[in-house]
Parts: structure tokens; C-alpha cells; sequence
């Protein structure tokens, strides 16, 4: 891998970076967790209020949404559950309907059984209906007593909106904590169980950690049809298993390797023997060799699909892991100097049209884990909708020189190789505190529309972070 420092297209000088709440985080295994309403011409970022942050005695666990002028920066924040939780894995999924009214979609972290949803007024982001929602245990099995001997009853946690065929579908780590799916048809107004969509025993924590992508995305106004939904997934967490990385598809009914092959049908009962992440295409082993260093505790981090097909992923991993897994978890509040750095790097996956094997190359150093309890936390990275070419990433490494940063900071990266080599753009500098986990927000391809938050983390609960948004145009 080489870098370049200059010749990007990328747009600098018409940049506007605007405030959108000094209050505000996500987690990155929702979508859409943005979305551009181009109708009027207004950013949607849905967003948790941490009792950490500003103001957090009072907004603390405030699941907001952040309705954003892109003329003038102007915010306007709408609270679609006050107090929920203090946590960021909260944050809504969000879905533009037929008929111009928005889905909000949302749930605690393990802590209840409960898929909730609100629809907005039509073409009114900021004007909302009642609250309503999908119990796991009495909607699903009648008694708790019947959940738990399935698997449930552990509480459910992320809501990721994808339509097939015409029905929406909403992916949640719920049995078992296993990825299982509610469907629509009547585009979120109601919800029923879809099925199970993989199963294992668990080992550690939860089950695999899912990423998925479609072509008709946030309604009908992404690229492409509604004719397959893609995932990327873990077997577990990576700090209770050295996970690879599998890839399959939903199209026609079933799921399928990436050749095509049908794993299973869909709409898998919880009685149904249902497929395990192995048994889909791997995209990513643990265990191989980059550079010179041992990758393992591969986890998921983007998934793009693009109008030709073309499948875009980012991944991170450990490199020369000493760690493994059977080590007690660090105090959250331990000092840094009390726990040993884990290096980590990203990787970009890209699956190209009517090919079955994923071409993956090493993309940049992803830094040590940003805190001591979650050993694989890093900054993150977000792929361009729009540009299957180009993404951006939080580092505390400069990937141009591999100069060692003060604190996280975004940079944008392009390819013109394939991803052989990038030129990197610096989107924030010197900055006072870290930058982290950056949204590419689609809905408009003739901009580059960026969000992210900066402050400081000390766990998934507990924050203090502003977000930003960035509006520049395609040089």
C-alpha cells in the first residue's frame, strides 16, 4: 500500500462546516444512521444525548433527531424518545417513505424486547406520530417463560432498514442474539417477524456483528434496485473470538454465497435449522498474513453497494494480537497507561461485478483501541455513496506519513488504482480533542455531505461529544 498527498478531487476551499448539537453519538451498526431529504434540502442525523455530555442530567439518553438546513447550518433537534438510555447503540435507523413521510427506528441495548418506531407527518421531519413498538417476547412467543427456552429474553439491540422486493425489512440482533429480521408492507406502519437469518451457539457476549447494504437505499432514493440485500458478518465479538469475515446475499427468497450458490430459504422459523457465518463466502481470515503481521479479531465496519453491483467494505482487525481472548476486561475507567495498546489497521474489501471472490487490500493504521474495556474500539470509517473510490476515516496515525497524531483526526482518501495507493486529504487538523466515527451521508450525489463528533469517550454510555457537518461540492 502507498499514499500520495496530492492531486484529490476532493473539495477544500467551498467547505462548510456547521454545529449541530453539543450533545451527540452513534454507534455503527445501524443504518441509515443520515440521510439527505432533498426535498428540502435538509440533513436527518439521528444521534444519542449522553448523561456525560452537555447538559446530561436533563438529556441524557434522549434518542434526538438533528434536522439540518444544508443552506444555512441552521438545527433544529427532535427528541423521538426523551430518556430512553444513555447509549450510544440507540441511535435510529432512518427510511424515507413513498408517500414523503420518515421512519424512525430504534431500540435499547439489551436492556428490553422492544423494536420502536415513529412516523413522521408527510414531508415534515420535524412533526411526528405517537410511539409505537414490537415486543420479542409477548408479540413473538406469548410469555417469557417460552422466549427464554428459544433463546430469547436477552433483549434486542440495532434496527438496520432495507427493502427486497418491495418489503422493507428491519434487521435486529434480537434471538439468541442472533441477526434476525421483522418485514413491512406498508412501509413501516406495521411490523411482523421475518425470521432468522443466521444461528449459532454463543460464545462470549453476543452473536455476529452485521453490516448490510442494498441498492434501492432510505427509501427508493438510493442507487440501483431492491432486488438483493448483502451482508458482511463476524461469528462473534471480537474480543471473545479471533472472528473472520463472511459475506452473503438475500435475492429470490433465499440467502446465497457470493457465487450465487443458496445457502437457505428465507423466512427460517426459530425451530428451522438455519445457516451459521461459515457457511456463506469468506472475505476476510483470521489468521492471514499483511506486512508481515498476524491479522486476527477481524470486525465489521461499512458496506456499500453501488448502481453496477460493485460491493465496497471496510473491516478492521488486529495486528500481531497478544492479547487473545481470555484476559479479564480492563476497568472503564482504568488509566491508559495500565493497559497494553493493541494495534489495529483498516482494510477495504471490494467484490466486483460477476466475480465471487473478494479482492481486500490493507487500507491504513487504525491505532490502538480507543478505550481500555472495549479492546476493539477505533475511530472508524465511512464509505462515499456516491464514489466507490473514495471514503474517510478517523485516525490517530496521519495515513500520508505515518506520522503519530496528538488525536484523532478525519481525512478523506481516494483511489485511482483500485486501492494500490490513496491520496489523503486532511479534513480536520490540530484539532483540541479526538474526531471520531465519520458518516458519508447519502441522499445527494452532487455533494460530499460528512458527519462526525468530536470530545472525548469514555464509554459507550457515557460521552461528551458536539456533532458536526460538513457541506462542500465534488471538485
Amino acid at each position: 500500500m502507498s499514499t500520495s498527498q496530492g492531486g484529490d478531487p476532493f473539495s477544500v476551499a467551498d467547505a462548510q462546516i456547521h454545529s449541530v448539537t453539543d450533545n451527540g453519538a452513534w454507534c455503527w451498526f445501524q443504518d441509515e444512521r443520515a440521510i439527505i431529504d432533498t426535498a428540502g434540502n435538509r440533513a436527518l442525523i439521528g444521534a444519542v444525548a449522553s448523561r456525560g455530555g452537555k447538559d446530561g442530567d436533563r438529556r441524557g439518553g434522549d434518542i434526538d433527531l438533528h434536522v439540518v438546513d444544508l443552506g444555512s447550518g441552521a438545527a433544529q433537534t427532535v427528541v423521538l424518545h426523551a430518556g430512553l438510555e444513555s447509549d450510544d447503540h440507540d441511535d435510529p435507523a432512518l427510511w424515507l417513505r413513498s408517500d414523503g413521510r420518515f421512519l424512525a427506528v430504534y431500540s435499547r441495548h439489551k436492556t428490553d424486547e422492544l423494536t420502536r418506531w415513529r412516523i413522521s407527518e408527510p414531508g415534515d421531519p420535524t412533526t411526528w406520530g405517537p410511539e409505537q413498538s414490537f415486543d420479542w417476547v409477548g408479540d413473538l412467543f406469548g410469555s417469557r417463560e417460552a422466549a427464554e427456552a428459544a433463546g430469547g429474553g436477552r433483549g434486542v439491540t440495532y434496527q438496520n432498514l432495507h427493502q427486497l422486493d418491495g418489503v422493507l425489512y428491519c434487521f435486529v440482533r434480537a434471538i439468541n442474539d442472533d441477526p434476525c429480521y421483522l418485514v413491512s408492507r406498508d412501509e413501516g406502519s406495521t411490523w411482523q417477524f421475518g425470521g432468522r437469518l443466521l444461528h449459532r451457539e454463543k460464545i462470549g457476549y453476543v452473536n455476529g456483528y452485521a453490516r448490510y447494504a442494498s441498492g434501492a437505499r432510505f427509501g427508493g432514493f438510493g442507487q440501483g434496485p431492491d432486488d438483493r440485500i448483502d451482508v458482511i458478518i463476524t461469528e462473534h465479538h471480537p474480543r471473545d473470538f479471533a472472528n473472520s469475515i463472511w459475506h452473503g446475499y438475500l435475492a429470490g427468497g433465499s440467502l446465497h454465497r457470493a457465487d450465487g450458490t443458496v445457502v437457505s430459504a428465507l423466512g427460517r422459523g426459530l425451530e428451522d435449522p438455519t445457516p451459521r457465518a461459515e457457511d456463506l463466502t469468506r472475505v476476510f481470515a483470521s489468521g492471514s498474513t499483511w506486512g508481515g503481521s498476524v491479522m486476527t479479531h477481524a470486525w465489521t465496519t461499512d458496506l456499500r453497494r453501488f448502481p453496477d453491483g460493485t460491493l465496497v467494505a471496510i473491516l478492521t482487525a488486529r495486528a500481531d494480537d497478544a492479547v487473545g481472548t481470555g484476559t479479564a476486561r480492563p476497568a472503564w475507567d482504568a488509566p491508559a497507561d495500565e493497559f497494553e495498546p493493541i494495534a489495529h489497521r483498516f482494510f477495504r474489501g471490494v467484490l466486483r461485478p460477476g466475480e465471487d471472490k473478494w479482492e481486500v487490500r490493507e487500507l491504513a493504521d487504525a491505532g490502538p483501541q480507543l478505550m481500555p474495556h472495549e479492546e476493539d474500539y477505533t475511530g472508524l470509517a465511512s464509505i462515499d455513496p456516491d464514489d466507490p473510490d473514495a471514503l474517510w476515516l478517523s485516525a490517530v496515525t496521519d495515513p500520508r506519513d505515518g506520522r503519530a497524531l496528538d488525536r484523532h483526526e478525519i481525512f478523506h482518501g481516494r483511489t485511482a488504482d483500485g486501492g494500490e495507493s490513496w491520496t489523503w486529504t486532511p479534513v480536520t487538523e490540530r484539532s483540541e480533542v479526538d474526531n471520531f466515527r465519520p458518516i458519508a451521508i447519502p441522499g445527494d450525489p452532487s455533494r460530499q455531505i460528512l458527519t462526525w463528533y468530536r470530545g472525548g469517550m469514555k464509554a459507550s454510555q457515557d460521552y461528551d461529544a458536539e456533532v458536526l457537518l460538513r457541506v462542500a461540492g465534488r471538485g
